[in-house]
């Protein structure tokens, strides 16, 4: 098997192994997906921007005809050099002609794979984390860490520092998508340009304006029962152009926080003390409405909202056509569901 962890992703991505040229990049954490998938496509081609050196497949489509793949990772670019394979993955399988990639020795020539969030009998998965010349890299949400390390490595090239306040109400605001919390990163070092620090108020005037239509509002109002504003800020997010898919990964998330705090709420342990702790710490603004859901929902029917959305998920996966009107469905359910306490 395959399938790379912590360290040796950095260390792969740094340096990818020519012996390994088919990868695959799944994960909840879409931005992450797409960043490492850029990177990779940046390093394997002269110019990513070449439709001969770069070229772009639709997982649905190659399902239709798997051997497709193969035909295109052995095409010899016109003019010579390097050849990439970027394909965005759907619903429908096309792991044949991974499988058929896998005896096959390919020159000059990788392939990229972007997925959502992949069971491990997943057969695309599967045919990765088997075949000697590829790799399965997971992308899920950055830990405490992880955003640690970007904010660092963000706020240093714009030579800023960050007020130790400032930190605590940034790091509540970001993660959940890599590329979203870059971009709001580069906003905020934008706005602070030539202040030398970064200051609470900076932070809240430049990230929180502009997470205005972040997912939180949906998934709160979801499990406080609140379905108006489900439906309301859901269909705000549909017109922003973010995926359905986003927003249940965000829930899923939600859901299995809110059953490790219904836990230790049930062993004992202050709501207040629950709500102030953890990671990622909540945004205060959220708190009003978190304490609700842990009123409405016991740790016993969380474990059945769970299973709701891991069941949603899978299903906006085999019918990507119909993922919004399965995303919203799933989360006015759990709407519907919080009336009723226990």
């Amino acid at each position: 098997m395959v399938a790379l962890r912590g360290k040796e992703i950095d260390s792969f991505l740094a340096r990818p192994d020519a012996g390994r040229p088919i990868i695959l990049l799944y994960g909840p954490d879409a931005g992450l997906v797409r960043e490492r998938a850029d990177a990779l496509m940046a390093s394997a081609v002269d110019d990513p921007n070449d439709p001969f050196s770069l070229v772009r497949l639709d997982g649905d489509e190659l399902a239709a005809e798997p051997s497709r793949l193969v035909d295109e990772a052995m095409t010899v670019p016109l003019f010579g050099g390097r050849r990439a394979i970027r394909v965005r993955a759907g619903s429908r399988n096309f792991a044949s002609g991974v499988d058929t990639l896998a005896e096959t020795a390919l020159k000059d020539c990788r392939i990229v794979i972007e997925a959502g969030e992949l069971r491990p009998e997943s057969p695309l998965r599967k045919a990765c984390e088997r075949a000697k010349n590829a790799v399965a890299i997971a992308c899920y949400p950055d830990t405490e860490r992880d955003l640690t390390k970007l904010i660092e490595d963000e706020l240093r090239i714009s030579n800023l520092r960050l007020a130790q306040d400032a930190r605590a109400v940034l790091m509540s605001l970001l993660g959940g998508d890599r590329q979203a919390s870059r971009n709001e990163l580069r906003k905020l070092a934008l706005f602070a340009h030539g202040k030398g620090e970064i200051t609470l108020d900076d932070v809240m005037t430049v990230v929180s304006d502009a997470s205005e239509l972040k997912l939180d509002p949906i998934v709160d109002g979801a499990f406080a029962g609140n379905a108006a504003v489900v439906e309301s800020e859901f269909a705000k997010a549909m017109v922003a152009g973010t995926y359905p898919g986003v927003i249940i990964s965000t829930a899923q998330r939600h859901a299995a926080w809110l059953h490790k705090s219904a836990l230790a709420v049930a062993d004992g342990t202050p709501v207040s003390a629950v709500l102030e702790g953890g990671f990622p710490r909540l945004h205060f603004s959220r708190k009003a409405a978190v304490e609700i859901a842990l009123r409405n929902f016991s740790p016993q029917r969380l474990v059945t909202v769970i299973d709701q959305l891991a069941t949603a998920a899978l299903d906006m996966r085999k019918q990507a056509a119909l993922a919004a009107v399965i995303g919203q469905r799933a989360l006015l359910s759990i709407a519907a569901n919080a009336k009723r306490r226990g």
